[in-house]
């Protein structure tokens, strides 16, 4: 049995309200449930975050469909739902290269900080000033596993931190998105520190441990227990490995319960609580649901006891993947709290929260409209643009700075920004430029205007293009339609920040025109196309070839190589929309049309 003390009808009654909560109020359920936990004396789950956690590797997260924020994501969720709040939360220490010498050797070390080693590990293009970043992100993740392992050892309790779990590092070399390797550095730092005890790693991540493995090799009391959805061939040392490839819940379940009787008992475990084991997830062979991995954790602590155990991310390539870190959270933090609501937006609830601490006066000079009208009337040029009739350039640049947006260029090596409002024939424009090796580039470009669809007004995004010139795409490396160069990755920042600009202006949605594939499926969850028959055709989209990865459906579309019943495919650029509040939908004209199509990609130009 899980080890929280069990109160049922307590239990029963905080899963039944956060079912059935709204899920704009569900959050305010939730942080009463942990509110009630410490009045009760229930500890705090030591967590470890520090914001760069995120790798400044947009190419990456592009191509590899790996969900950067994650760290974030959960970070933010912790605090709004009061679990862990953002004060309580621990932030790391870089390891030291002193430390990391205890498992790596120095010719790796010296090699791992050059760009085109870290570009082969991580299989993305790298800038020159990525590099800094991405050896920043990996050290603090370093040193937030090493200091929950000490924490684990001393309290004897669960600990988190919300980066780490490296384990295809190897002593002499980096891999499978891994330059350093933190379970076995934190593992040699403790036997330096005279802890003797034996050592479990419970390796639940969807690819198998063959850097924790190498380096662990020689360590008599450290057992590493595996299940894995793929075989990368014969693993150094002696690891306890379940080949899975394709299971599901009941198969993976009944698999970790074999795999859990078997490890010895631990006197420090480290959990890799791997997110790419889902379904969804394009890269781990796996086919578990989100609460089969919400059941993984709660057999593993359920075993665990009272053992000190650090529980560690890994891999994950979906965008569902933060929800099985911060149910992680849920389920060694002992909280009656299910999991994550399938609709909750941590991006959209955290830009929410920080808007009430932008002032419209940050935003614009209307003190002085009454001045910019008469000059106006006298033909004369006082009143400077601004966007909407309500950003200045100044207020725009605030809100990019205040939402981090420009601390994510910063780390891709931009700055010294400056924006530019001014008016174009179909609406409003706003471009931030930022300076790199003295040479200015456009950063961010976006054309807006108000414009009533179905009687209400909208915000309607005629253009949006997020650009990171610094890094072109290379050869081989092939673009998205209409793509020039990488994005910054940015894009899920903008729609929360439009959407904040739709409640701020007191509109009644966002609208836009998606010119191919991958920017109406980015938009499927919040958005649909206003006409009832276009919908149910991009639903029978998302039915045939949903599962194929995006770039892959939006490149055939763009070069004529998909077959709707059987006849070519061009796509159909209409309006979408997402509405601040629910509208009704000719949802059966939309269901037939969906049943009425079949689509295909072909092989050929």
């Amino acid at each position: 049995m899980f080890p929280r003390p069990s109160f049922p009808r307590v239990d029963a009654l905080v899963r039944r309200a956060v079912r059935d909560t709204p899920i704009r109020d569900s959050a305010l359920v939730q942080r009463a449930v942990h509110r009630a936990m410490r009045r009760l004396g229930q500890p705090t789950l030591p967590t470890w975050y520090h914001e760069t956690y995120r790798l400044p590797l947009p190419g990456f997260e592009a191509s590899m469909g790996a969900e950067l924020r994650r760290s974030d994501f959960v970070s933010w969720y912790l605090a709004d739902t009061g679990l862990v709040r953002l004060e309580d939360q621990r932030s790391p220490q870089r390891i030291s290269y002193r430390d990391l010498a205890r498992v790596h050797s120095a010719a790796w070390l010296d090699r791992m900080g050059h760009p085109d080693t870290i570009a082969r590990v991580y299989a993305s293009t790298l800038t020159e000033g990525s590099v800094a970043g991405v050896l920043q992100s990996v050290r603090l993740a370093c040193g937030g596993t090493l200091a929950a392992a000490r924490e684990a050892v001393a309290g004897r309790r669960a600990t988190l931190n919300l980066g780490g779990g490296f384990h295809h590092a190897e002593p002499d070399k980096g891999g499978g998105y891994c330059l350093l390797n933190d379970i076995a550095v934190a593992v040699a730092v403790l036997r330096d520190d005279g802890f003797r005890g034996q050592v479990c790693v419970i390796d639940l991540d969807a690819h198998p441990p063959d850097g924790t493995a190498a380096c662990l090799q020689r360590d008599p009391k450290a057992w590493i227990g595996s299940i894995s959805g793929a075989d990368w061939g014969a693993l150094a040392g002696d690891v306890d490995e379940t080949l899975l490839p394709g299971a599901d819940d009941d198969t993976y379940l009944h698999a970790l319960d074999g795999l859990l009787r078997r490890m010895p008992r631990p006197e420090l475990a480290f959990v890799v609580a791997g997110g790419d084991v889902l379904a969804s997830d394009h890269h781990g062979g796996l086919a578990l649901t989100v609460d089969g991995a919400r059941r993984r954790d709660e057999r593993v602590a359920a075993r665990l006891g009272d053992v000190g155990s650090v529980w560690l991310p890994a891999g994950g390539y979906h965008r569902d993947s933060w929800r099985v870190l911060a149910n992680t959270a849920l389920v060694i933090a002992r909280s009656p709290v299910p999991q994550v609501p399938p609709s909750y937006d941590p991006m959209s609830r955290r830009y929410s929260w920080m808007a009430r601490s932008l002032q419209r006066a940050d935003l614009t000079d209307r003190d002085d409209y009454g001045l910019d009208d008469l000059a106006a009337e006298l033909h004369l040029s006082r009143r400077r643009p601004r966007l909407l009739d309500f950003y200045t350039p100044e207020g725009l640049e605030l809100a990019l700075d205040h939402y981090g947006m420009l601390d994510q260029l910063r780390r891709l090596g931009y700055g010294d920004f400056r924006v530019e409002v001014d008016c174009e024939t179909m609406g409003d424009r706003a471009r931030a430029f930022g300076r790199c090796r003295g040479e200015e580039h456009l950063l961010i470009e976006v054309v807006l205007e108000r414009r009533k669809i179905q009687g209400e007004a909208v915000l309607y995004v005629h253009w949006l293009t997020l650009r990171h010139p610094l890094a072109p795409i290379v050869d081989g490396q092939l673009a998205l339609p209409g793509q020039e160069v990488q994005g910054p990755g940015l894009s899920r920042e903008f729609s929360a920040l439009f959407a904040r600009m739709v409640e701020r202006l007191k509109l009644a949605g966002v609208a836009f025109t998606p010119s191919h594939y991958h920017m109406a499926y980015a938009s499927r969850a919040v958005a649909r196309f206003v006409s009832p028959e276009r919908q149910g055709r991009f639903e029978a989209m998302l039915r045939d070839l949903g599962a194929l990865p995006v770039a892959d459906v939006t490149r055939a579309v763009a070069e004529g190589r998909v077959r709707c019943n059987g006849e070519p495919y061009r796509w159909e650029a209409e309006d979408m929309v997402a509405w601040v509040e629910p509208r009704s939908t000719d949802e059966d004209a939309s269901r037939r049309e969906a049943e009425r199509c079949a689509f295909a990609i072909v092989a050929g130009a």
